[in-house]
């Protein structure tokens, strides 16, 4: 974990409440997919958690929806502003168990931080396929990046008004050697049961200080207590109790 100072180089927005921020700064704390970073906000007690979607040595991008305060004052942060952040939390996603052929399902927020594992998975030389879930067609956001990348990518609309109607487990394939997932838990509950390899979970949980002191984000795994924000929030399968 390492504290410092970033400011805003840029800032877009992807959907009615969705945003995508890209911070500048010192992201060598910052080693692996899946993890997060904490921002404190002038005015506001505790710091807001956001998986990292994207960084590089210079910068770090997230993406978060407006959900309350702290999110709706990240939404108008003008370029130049500046955040103090905790970079480095978080254990991430492992690549070490990928196999040839992973698998990454993500719903709604839940999509930004399967990005960069995606990249890695890549350099990695592993072929990976994406299923990502939303309600509706105006709600879409990183289907283009991921293509981008040469992946094969399906959209799940509960709506039915893009992609495939129905959920992300309605999508799932059927030839994957792991899977990786993140999103809202009924969706991470379903994938649990839909999916027939081992793989990694992304738990969103509310954390007050992201580094394991407050002990606020304990949750039960088949191994004892653990704190999302440390020993999470990626979780294996094999631990999740459902």
């Amino acid at each position: 974990m390492k504290q410092g100072i970033f400011s805003v180089k840029s800032l877009e927005r992807l959907t009615n409440d969705v945003y995508k921020l890209v911070l500048s700064g010192d992201t060598s704390e910052i080693r692996a997919a899946g993890q997060f970073i904490n921002i404190k906000i002038d005015g506001l007690f505790l710091r807001r958690p956001i998986s990292v979607c994207d960084y590089n040595d210079r910068t770090v991008t997230v993406i978060f929806k407006v959900v309350g305060k702290g999110t709706e004052i990240l939404s108008k942060a003008a370029e130049n502003t500046e955040f103090d952040i905790l970079t480095g939390l978080g254990n991430g996603y492992s690549l070490e168990n990928a196999g040839d052929r992973p698998l990454l399902v993500g719903g709604g927020v839940g999509v930004p931080p399967l990005y960069n594992l995606c990249k890695k998975l890549l350099e990695k030389g592993c072929r990976p396929q994406v299923v990502l879930g939303f309600n509706q067609k105006s709600e879409v956001f990183l289907e283009d990046e991921f293509k981008a990348l040469g992946v094969p990518v399906t959209v799940t609309t509960v709506l039915g008004d893009y992609g495939k109607k129905g959920f992300v487990t309605d999508a799932l394939p059927k030839d994957y050697t792991y899977f990786y997932t993140c999103g809202p838990e009924p969706m991470l509950k379903a994938v649990y049961h839909s999916t027939n390899t081992s793989g990694e979970l992304s738990f969103e949980e509310r954390m007050g200080c992201g580094f394991g002191a407050c002990m606020g984000c304990s949750c039960k795994t088949k191994y004892g207590s653990f704190r999302i924000c440390k020993q999470g929030p990626v979780l294996l399968k094999e631990a999740v109790l459902w």
